[in-house]
């Protein structure tokens, strides 16, 4: 089978992988039908990521014996349940256990769907493929809000369920995602010569790209669920805005993300790795300090919009990264790097507190220091 045809299903598994970021909208009107704080709102995408410290590394671990593509295909199954459940209700306990079940799934999704991509790509196209994966992935993650904001405002049929309407059509797509990978032809990769433990791979902590790799990921993750979840409350804090008018804040820094993981699927594959991202650090850079000092719709507009453009690409050459610095251990290295991705726990939780304490602004101070780190990053990225 084509090469590039084996990437169409791998693809829609990418489509599938960003059903996680639903959480940020989904927070916000959990948030509102419930009347939680921002402290309790943000236990639900935190909640999420928490399951990337505990699944990531035991399912690089499961890579080793099951193989890739029956790896992704476990996760699919958790995934599509984990929709199934908000079709029922939208208590607090049932959000709690569908959005734990999605971030499962999604844990062990991101840990063996990167390496399934070295299956079919090999050397240099290795970041730009998977910067085009996450372009797919972004394409998810901004649709999310319109879908709840349609169904919120009866745009859309939604049977009742309101916004919550996402998740059943979400869940079909889903499916089909599984069917296609489950017929796909892809090559099963050659199964270690010996087992790696669980300290084998917490070992390779120790190899200092792998752990500034692993904090790389960890800020790259709390700024992209800081934001999306952060965007529309600095619209509502600063401008007023109802929540429902705020919520295309979240789809602007996903449209922005999307836009630049397309752009960057071709300049990585051009240019230097490490120039563009140093381009992608300053326009964020310039975003936290939009969000922290902008008062006006337009300024807080124009600072989302960078903040989404600039992480589009930070996720793909950090992994890329690492995966290169250790190719004898590409399954253990991807469980640690999604492991990193617990950083959508930390810094959701922080930007709460903070956000309780001082306002919104706290929040964004949050993220602009996991900014900062990825700066001390740059120049270990090579050339």
């Amino acid at each position: 089978m084509n090469k590039k045809l084996q990437l169409i299903p791998v693809m829609l598994c990418f489509f599938a992988m960003g059903f996680v970021d639903l959480v940020g909208i989904a927070s916000n009107y959990v948030k509102a039908d419930l009347g939680l704080s921002d402290a309790s709102a943000n236990i639900l995408p935190s909640l999420v990521f928490v399951w990337f410290l505990l699944f990531s590394v035991p399912t690089g671990m499961l890579m080793n014996k099951i193989g890739r593509k029956n790896t992704v295909l476990l996760s699919l199954v958790v995934t599509v349940l984990s929709l199934l459940l908000p079709i029922f209700g939208k208590s607090y306990g049932l959000m709690l256990v569908s959005f734990s079940l999605l971030g499962i799934g999604n844990a062990i999704m991101q840990t063996s769907l990167n390496p399934l991509i070295t299956n079919i790509v090999k050397g240099d196209s290795l970041a730009s493929t998977m910067t085009f994966g996450q372009f797919v992935k972004a394409i998810a993650s901004f649709m999310a809000p319109f879908i709840a904001m349609w169904g919120a405002k009866a745009v859309l049929p939604s049977f009742g369920l309101e916004w919550r309407v996402l998740f059943p059509i979400y869940m079909a797509i889903g499916i089909l995602a599984s069917v296609l990978l489950l017929v796909a032809p892809i090559e099963r990769e050659a199964a270690p010569d010996k087992a790696s433990s669980f300290a084998d791979c917490l070992k390779l902590l120790g190899k200092p790209i792998v752990l500034l790799s692993f904090l790389g990921i960890m800020c790259h993750v709390g700024i992209d669920v800081g934001t999306n979840t952060t965007a529309p409350k600095l619209l509502m804090e600063r401008v007023g805005m109802t929540l429902t008018e705020a919520s295309f804040a979240t789809s602007l820094y996903f449209i922005c993300r999307t836009v630049g993981c397309f752009s960057g699927s071709f300049i990585l594959s051009k240019f230097s790795h490490k120039k563009f991202f140093f381009f992608s650090l300053v326009l964020m850079a310039l975003a936290m300090c939009g969000m922290i000092f902008g008062a006006s719709k337009a300024i807080l507009y124009i600072a989302i919009g960078l903040a989404g453009f600039g992480n589009s690409n930070i996720f793909s050459v950090i992994f890329s990264q690492a995966l290169m610095a250790v190719p004898d251990k590409k399954n253990e290295v991807s469980g640690l790097m999604i492991m990193g991705l617990f950083g959508g726990t930390i810094f959701p939780l922080l930007m709460g507190f903070a956000s309780d304490a001082v306002g919104q602004v706290g929040a964004v101070i949050v993220m602009a220091i996991g900014v900062a780190y990825l700066f001390y990053f740059c120049p270990k990225v090579s050339k």
